[in-house]
């Protein structure tokens, strides 16, 4: 299967497989995953455990998501709030399933989804695996509304 061009890639601390597995239940799409013990590791600079992820790709559905196994002494910490992965949705019934199947996956509520100052619905869940995903759904007058004219804030990008 083809890579997209930007897909996020997360080395997680020996929980990729489980993680992965999750991902395809919430979000939906094709997952594929390949463990070290399917492939030769002569020669490799380290002897990765048999049944670490050495790759994982979900494709379709609401994300694209790559990523595998850390391997060695010094295991990543996955949790951050220097990092979200934004997800917009077009209603907030659809984000509202999506975070409750994060939370009662083992997820926290991080910022309740609710109608931010700007006028979309905004919120955050940190899943179980310490991955901080973001919801949007653009308020009533489309992306970036913040008011009963449809005026939204400056982006930065000219419209034609």
């Amino acid at each position: 299967m083809a890579s997209p061009a930007f897909a996020p890639y997360i080395s997680f601390p020996g929980t990729a497989d489980e993680a992965f597995r999750f991902y395809a239940d919430v979000f939906g799409g094709e997952l594929q995953i390949s463990h070290y013990g399917a492939f030769p590791t002569e020669g490799f600079p380290f002897q990765p455990p048999q049944d670490a992820v050495a790759h994982a790709e979900l494709h379709g559905g609401r994300i694209t998501l790559t990523g595998g196994d850390a391997v060695g002494p010094d295991q990543p910490e996955v949790a951050s709030d220097v990092y979200s992965f934004l997800i917009g949705l077009e209603t907030t019934a659809e984000a509202n399933t999506l975070i409750d199947a994060l939370v009662s996956g083992g997820g926290r509520v991080a910022m309740p989804f609710a109608l931010a100052p700007w006028g979309d619905h905004y919120g955050q869940v940190t899943d179980r695996f310490g991955v901080l995903w973001a919801f949007v759904v653009p308020g009533e007058h489309g992306p970036g509304a913040s008011g009963a004219d449809g005026a939204g804030t400056e982006s930065g990008a000219e419209s034609a």
